[in-house]
């Protein structure tokens, strides 16, 4: 039985993985493909062009930051139907743990800008 189940999972993962490789391969390239399009007319540069990462780290903590505070204002109209204990104790570990986290960007150095 058990030697099934693991030979049933090695299976899968040898098909997801080969489905994976499949799925991922390039064929030919072409470079009209790879441009940014510009209605119908040639490109005039570059369809890449350089993407701050520092910048979007900094909207993701913004984010983050910004969903929390849309989670915690309503805890006080939910007051009335749960014991302010409760409230507050969920509360204050919901406002640690993004402490934390806020601790852990500070100390890394997402939150300088150079």
């Amino acid at each position: 039985m058990l030697a099934g189940v693991i030979l049933m999972s090695l299976l899968l993962v040898v098909v997801v993985g080969l489905v994976g490789v499949m799925v991922g391969v390039k064929v030919g390239g072409d470079r009209e493909k790879y441009t940014a399009f510009e209605c119908g007319f040639d490109g005039k540069g570059e369809g890449r062009f350089y993407f701050s990462l520092r910048f979007f780290l900094l909207t993701v903590v913004f984010l983050i930051f910004d969903v929390e505070m849309v989670l915690l204002l309503p805890l006080p109209i939910a007051s009335s139907h749960v014991a302010m204990a409760s409230w507050v104790l969920g509360g204050l570990v919901f406002l640690g743990v993004l402490l934390v986290g806020l601790y852990h960007e500070w100390r890394e150095g997402a939150l300088e800008w150079n």
